[in-house]
């Protein structure tokens, strides 16, 4: 039984994103656990990277100054086997092929099933090259995320089709970070995924404000926050979580009005 599942069971799903380690692992815990106290279903864990290609400045500004921070893998894994003695929900980390490929695929995955990681998402794993790791996140029941970008139109059906845990449907094109207004036409994507699979779909890249998040959570079944939740932390930096926390609150309390009010 999928463990990500779980973050669909009770509604539309917030997604709640942070880059372990920015500005510090302590502070990453103490963000994780306000996010989770005011309502995320889901975590998404970044794993810094030094060239981080879909990322926009404020996460790419984070990568940087974790790993600043001297944060490495090996000290995220310790940090997650910690969280995971108060942290239920399900956890998925979030990261770059390199990152997997030079930890050794099956030694990452592996670890990622031992310490409690649901699932992985890797941007950058062209759908067509995926079976370089999905035969090792099966055989360690640690689920392969997929991404669906505006541009994936005549390969929704077989992206989705194959997909584990949540299909992971990226709002725009370029990279993540805040965006003004969201002008794809998601509801056709989301209806050609929903013809293909009955596994969750939640919309990600650019969602800030709780009215974006409502709009989204009524097109898909789940909503993913990352860069706005990183820019709380560069500014508030260790006082970041209680900040975080008011924010996290306000995104699922617009999700569950329009989702009572339709």
């Amino acid at each position: 039984m999928s463990k990500i599942k779980d973050a669909f069971e009770n509604g539309k799903a917030f997604i709640a994103f942070v880059t372990c380690g920015d500005p510090d692992l302590e502070t990453t815990g103490a963000v994780v656990r306000e996010m989770v106290k005011n309502g995320a279903d889901l975590i998404e864990l970044g794993i810094p990277f030094s060239d981080p290609t879909a990322e926009g400045p404020v996460i790419q500004g984070a990568n940087l100054r974790a790993l600043s921070g001297g944060v490495t893998t090996d000290r995220i894994f310790d940090f997650v086997k910690e969280l995971r003695r108060d942290v239920s929900v399900p956890m998925v980390f979030m990261t770059y092929a390199n990152v997997v490929f030079s930890y050794g695929a099956e030694r990452f995955i592996g670890v990622c099933r031992e310490i409690g990681i649901d699932g992985l998402i890797l941007p950058d794993l062209p759908y067509e090259e995926k079976e370089e790791f999905l035969p090792i996140c099966r055989r360690f029941g640690v689920e392969l995320v997929s991404l669906i970008a505006p541009t994936s139109e005549n390969r929704i059906a077989r992206i989705a089709g194959e997909a584990e845990g949540f299909i992971y449907l990226v709002s725009s094109l370029g990279v993540t970070g805040m965006r003004s207004e969201i002008k794809t036409d998601l509801g056709s994507i989301v209806e050609a995924v929903r013809r293909s699979t009955d596994i969750p779909c939640a919309i990600g890249f650019g969602i800030s404000t709780p009215e974006q998040a409502a709009r989204m959570a009524d097109l898909a079944d789940g909503v993913i926050v990352g860069s706005a939740i990183v820019k709380l932390i560069e500014k508030y930096g260790r006082q970041a979580p209680e900040h975080v926390g008011r924010f996290v609150k306000e995104m699922k309390d617009a999700i569950q009005k329009k989702e009572s009010s339709s």
